[in-house]
């Protein structure tokens, strides 16, 4: 993913509570590829990816439906 990627993965990590570290591939290189790595160490991009796409498709579960 690229840096504006990198960007809005994170902005959507904070908002649906998806834990995880965004940062470059290659250390000090913020041009190149981004990936997601998870508490343990581990690259997790893609399961994250997922997570956060399955959010955004969710509708929220409380509400209020106003027929007029």
């Amino acid at each position: 993913m690229t840096a504006t990627e990198a960007y809005e993965m994170h902005a959507a990590m904070r908002h649906f509570g998806v834990r995880g570290t965004v940062e470059p591939v290659i250390p000090g290189d913020a041009a190149g590829a981004w990936r997601v790595i998870g508490e343990a160490g581990r690259d997790v991009t893609a399961r994250v990816l997922a997570e956060v796409t399955a959010a955004r498709g969710r509708r929220p579960e409380r509400g209020f439906v106003v027929a007029r």
